[in-house]
């Protein structure tokens, strides 16, 4: 995809602060004088925003990782369509709280042996990676009793427990030591700390 903008992700755990971050970064940004649109996964536009409830409320049961994977590509696909592509096309940075990343690890090894299935939809269906993603890492266990304090309805994933999230943090780790577009960032501090390594990164890497 040809675009002149730039298009950065954040990632990590539920309860990571990454969607904090996503934010803080986004109104450095905007201080700094850009045009910058900050979105979020899944939703980020009217029709992935219906799915998005349909996916993070109700019953931990209430879908397979097979259905997760199709929902939340059709999800991604209208996100990309009617928000990300728009702006990128515009010159704009793209912040998204979560992106493809996220299935890779919700549905692709945490929730089933899915891999080359999410794998194989990218590419048909989206095809776009971000530019650079920030992996906000901590571990499972501060993530997700961070998580459970906020509440909420959309606890669906929240309410798998605590060994998805052991294993969706590994898995985020692992693919972050295989794509050099990934920054992992120390997440156990506190949230000024952290936004002010992330802003310092992202400028270097706008310039």
């Amino acid at each position: 995809m040809q675009n002149t903008g730039r298009f950065i992700s954040f990632e990590g755990i539920d309860g990571s602060g990454k969607s904090t971050q996503a934010r803080l970064l986004a109104e450095a940004l905007r201080k700094d004088g850009r045009d910058v649109v900050l979105t979020r996964e899944p939703g980020g536009s009217p029709g992935a925003e219906e799915i998005r409830r349909l996916v993070l409320e109700g019953d931990p049961d209430r879908w397979s990782a097979e259905t997760e994977v199709l929902l939340f590509t059709a999800a991604r696909r209208d996100h990309l369509e009617k928000t990300i592509r728009p702006a990128l096309a515009r010159g704009a940075v793209v912040i998204t709280d979560r992106f493809a990343d996220s299935t890779r690890m919700y549905q692709g090894i945490s929730r089933g042996d899915l891999a080359e299935v999410v794998d194989k939809l990218h590419v048909l269906m989206i095809g776009v990676e971000p530019d650079m993603t920030f992996l906000v890492d901590l571990p499972a266990e501060v993530g997700l009793s961070r998580a459970k304090t906020r509440a909420g309805t959309e606890m669906r994933f929240e309410d798998m427990g605590l060994a998805l999230q052991a294993k969706m943090r590994d898995g985020f780790l692992a693919l972050a030591a295989r794509e050099p577009r990934f920054r992992v960032i120390d997440g156990t501090r506190s949230p000024l700390e952290i936004a002010a390594d992330i802003t310092a990164i992202a400028l270097a890497h706008l310039t």
